[in-house]
């Protein structure tokens, strides 16, 4: 039986994007070729074996999801089922077993109707983050896959994972490579973060946001921006985003070029952003689920500075999409068939 906690005392329109222990969370394990049913436990602390191969060999996978309250008071989530089948391609990538599509959403609803208390009111900007993973486990030590498995889900309520919500900030190119031209690039894999954190850093050492990867194996073409997709508006109203088998496809991505298109009648598209054709664009951005969308101020190559619609003020196209993309999410809009499902 479920406990209800009491009313939750949270400055719920200043969180920060940070871990906050939430009431339950969700857990289930593969072991002898299947999965068991799982169940609900109030304890976010796992106990695994020091042979585990997420520890030696990077076997683990996880997904970025949110939960959002509505006007009257019920709770979206926003294509589900996209992250359930994003997750089973992850897993097939580094031969961990799939957990299949509806146990995967059943999971996530049960979690958020365990931690109701947590979602965030309508009107706050904030959201419940959830974060379904999967990790190899088991007593190992040679490289290959593991025997047992654990998949779980928690959840956290968040706030903007930018400071300040929807401004532009300044990023910068990195000369390092976020994954290989063949590697795991396309898979929601731990390593890819991994990669991330040094290039991250310097960045935000020299007072950018983040820093932006080009594609590992010409160095020549804008792939993703830190833990986010790169978009760009261009100055005929084309909304372009990169294409590479390296890059991760972003469930926020695909759902804005389809917004761009029939909400905003742009002509959308994937293709290649050239990182010497900066100038095609008059708007760009970056877009994933904790992000949402960042407006991309300024873009600092080698030693030239690019500016796209301005630093300080976020562009018309961009908040437009924006504003499309939460209102369906958060219920004011109505969006097309599937991409929400209520808990």
């Amino acid at each position: 039986m479920i406990e209800k906690s009491k009313t939750k005392k949270i400055d719920w329109e200043n969180l920060e994007f940070s871990y906050i222990k939430t009431d339950y969370r969700f857990i289930s394990r593969y072991r002898n070729g299947q999965w068991d049913e799982g169940q609900l436990t109030t304890d976010n602390q796992l106990h695994i074996s020091e042979g585990s191969t997420a520890l030696h060999y990077g076997q683990q996978c996880f997904e970025g999801m949110k939960a959002y309250r509505t006007a009257d008071g019920s709770i979206n989530l926003f294509r589900p089922y996209e992250n359930a089948k994003r997750m089973q391609k992850s897993c097939e990538r580094l031969l961990m077993p799939a957990f299949p599509e509806e146990a995967f959403v059943e999971a996530v609803k049960k979690v958020v109707r365990a931690n109701e208390e947590w979602v965030p009111p309508y009107g706050t900007g904030a959201s419940l983050y959830i974060r379904p993973y999967m990790i190899g486990v088991g007593d190992n030590i040679g490289v290959k896959a593991a025997d047992e498995y654990i998949f779980s889900v928690f959840v956290m309520p968040v706030g903007s994972y930018f400071k300040g919500g929807l401004k532009p900030s300044n990023f910068i190119v990195s000369d390092y490579d976020r994954a290989a031209p063949k590697g795991t690039g396309a898979a929601k894999v731990g390593g890819n973060y991994a990669a991330s954190l040094l290039p991250g850093k310097d960045a935000k050492t020299r007072s950018f946001s983040d820093a932006v990867y080009l594609d590992p194996a010409t160095h020549t073409k804008i792939e993703e921006v830190g833990a986010a997709n790169f978009f760009g508006i261009t100055h005929d109203n084309e909304f372009v985003t990169p294409v590479s088998p390296s890059i991760l496809p972003s469930i926020t991505k695909y759902s804005l070029l389809w917004l761009a298109e029939n909400h905003l009648n742009l002509k959308a598209s994937e293709g290649d952003i050239k990182i010497d054709e900066l100038d095609r664009f008059k708007e760009a951005g970056a877009c994933g689920t904790a992000a949402v969308i960042v407006p991309i101020g300024g873009l600092q190559v080698g030693e030239d500075f690019h500016v796209f619609y301005s630093e300080t003020e976020v562009g018309p196209v961009t908040q437009r999409l924006y504003n499309e993309l939460v209102g369906i999410q958060f219920g004011d809009i109505e969006g097309p068939d599937g991409w929400i499902e209520k808990v």
